[in-house]
């Protein structure tokens, strides 16, 4: 009897206890029902419940963070060979001196995510990563957007984001505009409320002795601006890619369906023609800042393309650039945009993703521009998969 009497009050305790569970999720807040603004009051009130709880810990301030990135970037540095003579004081605008600087200029799906990050594996590297992703799927050719974009990009090359309203709004939201930055975003993960504040950012920036920056948006011709600024002294890579393969590769995309700029291979081969002539014209004005390159040489030779081309750049070939190409230059790892790829066979792809008649579709609207630029026409479907697709090209 004692027993069944134990059971029974067991038996109504836990049936309380679930009413009360009941009662108390009737009170719960719903969170997806609540306003933005109301989730972060709550998210608020956890933190200071948990800090009450247990030891407070101050927020490192801004001066806080440049000095721990400082002595980062002095880490990193450690076995780097700067030109005899010089030393990192001469590279960093918070001391005073000039940034090597490095912009990559080309169009979607030529390589260029590759040869960015290649350029970012150099120790002390500040990477502006697409600073013209705002714009959407267009191709800045000149006004009305050319001078807007042309601010921006002198802006973030002189580290100053103070105006830079829009560009930091954009990049709150798309966060990728900042990932590929990956010593800046080291800092974000950890400080995130300082990531998109102007001052932070340029103080943070003045620390680097190398900045690079790659976009797909702006045409050739407006980067002499760019090279036309002594204090900047810049220099200027021009990637090109053959049309077949970059059309292919777009159409995995799903952005670039349905937008003339991008899966319009006349428009595509056009750009390539006015980039071949404004190429022409550079190497004449700035032959010590302007170079054009294949994405198909550097993937079939990778380690002398980018050996020579840090010598242009005036970079060291460091370990971590070589250790970068060995991780990334002989296996196919991850989806389409992923930077790990067997770089011999990957231009090539179009010669089996694309059917006889989408090439001679691209071929009729690139002509010139596959003579410009050295990429030799197919003759018939049957002898498609053997085609050498390259003979040399010169810019004169």
């Amino acid at each position: 009897m004692v027993r069944k009497n134990e059971i029974f009050g067991i038996a109504v305790v836990a049936i309380l206890c679930l009413l009360l569970i009941g009662f108390s999720q009737k009170d719960t807040p719903n969170y997806h029902n609540r306003p933005a603004r109301y989730q972060q009051l709550l998210d608020l009130e956890e933190t200071f419940r948990i800090s009450n709880n247990s030891a407070t810990v101050p927020t490192p301030s801004i001066q806080d963070v440049i000095s721990q990135q400082r002595n980062i970037i002095l880490q990193e540095l450690e076995d780097y060979k700067f030109p005899v003579g010089d030393n990192l004081e001469d590279y960093t605008l918070v001391t005073g001196g000039q940034p090597l600087r490095t912009v990559i200029i080309t169009t979607w799906r030529s390589g260029s995510t590759f040869l960015g990050d290649v350029v970012n594996a150099v120790p002390g590297n500040y990477y502006h990563y697409e600073p013209l992703l705002d714009y959407g799927i267009m191709q800045i050719r000149g006004a009305p957007h050319s001078e807007s974009a042309l601010r921006t990009l002198k802006s973030l090359l002189n580290c100053d984001y103070t105006n830079l309203h829009k560009y930091l709004e954009f990049g709150m939201d798309h966060v990728y505009l900042f990932t590929h930055n990956t010593r800046l975003w080291n800092q974000c993960e950890v400080y995130q409320q300082y990531c998109w504040n102007a001052t932070f950012l340029n103080d943070f920036c003045k620390l680097f002795p190398f900045q690079s920056m790659k976009t797909v948006r702006l045409r050739l011709w407006l980067a002499e601006t760019l090279l036309n600024d002594e204090e900047l002294n810049v220099k200027v890579v021009l990637l090109v890619r053959d049309p077949r393969g970059t059309i292919q590769s777009r159409k995995h995309r799903d952005w670039c369906p349905g937008e003339p700029d991008c899966d319009q291979p006349n428009n595509l081969c056009a750009d390539m023609v006015s980039d071949y002539s404004a190429a022409i014209q550079l190497k004449k004005r700035y032959p010590e800042r302007f170079r054009a390159m294949r994405y198909e040489d550097l993937s079939l030779n990778p380690y002398d393309t980018i050996r020579d081309l840090f010598d242009f750049l005036g970079l060291y070939f460091h370990n971590n650039v070589v250790r970068f190409l060995d991780s990334h230059t002989r296996v196919n790892v991850g989806g389409v945009s992923s930077t790990f790829r067997d770089s011999r066979s990957a231009p090539f792809h179009w010669k089996m993703d694309l059917n006889y008649t989408e090439v001679q579709f691209i071929e009729e609207n690139c002509d010139e521009a596959m003579k410009l630029w050295g990429y030799v026409r197919s003759k018939n479907s049957s002898t498609l998969r053997d085609l050498n697709p390259l003979t040399s090209f010169e810019i004169n």
